[in-house]
C-alpha cells in the first residue's frame, strides 16, 4: 500500500476540493459574525448566516461521502483524503447530534 500526500483518483480529489469549500464557508461565516450580523430564534432567522453554515455542513458531509467512496472501491491512499474524510466526519457527526437530540 503506498502512501502519497495528493490525491489521484476524481472521487479523492472532489473529497479535497469539498472540504476546500467546507473551509473557506466557514470562513465566509465567521466573517459575516464578526461583521455585526446575529442569529435569531431559530436557525432560519438571518438566512446571511444560514446559507454559508448550510453549505458548509453540505460540503462536509459530501467530503466524507467522496472520500469514503475514493477509498474504498477506487483504493486512494492519500493524506489529503483522510483529512478531509475526519473533518468530514465529524460535521455528520455534529448534525446527527443536533438532528437525534435538539438543544
Amino acid at each position: 500500500m503506498k502512501v502519497t500526500f495528493l490525491p489521484r483518483t476524481l472521487a479523492g480529489k472532489c473529497s479535497v476540493w469539498f472540504i476546500v469549500a467546507f473551509a473557506a464557508l466557514l470562513v465566509t461565516f465567521l466573517l459575516l459574525v464578526a461583521s455585526g450580523q446575529r442569529g435569531g430564534e431559530t436557525f432560519f432567522s438571518n438566512l446571511y448566516l444560514l446559507i454559508p453554515m448550510l453549505l458548509a455542513g453540505i460540503s462536509g458531509v459530501a467530503a466524507f461521502s467522496s472520500g469514503l467512496i475514493s477509498v474504498m472501491w477506487k483504493r486512494e491512499r492519500s493524506v489529503l483524503v483522510l483529512l478531509a474524510m475526519l473533518v468530514g466526519l465529524f460535521v455528520l457527526i455534529f448534525w446527527l447530534g443536533e438532528v437525534i437530540s435538539p438543544h
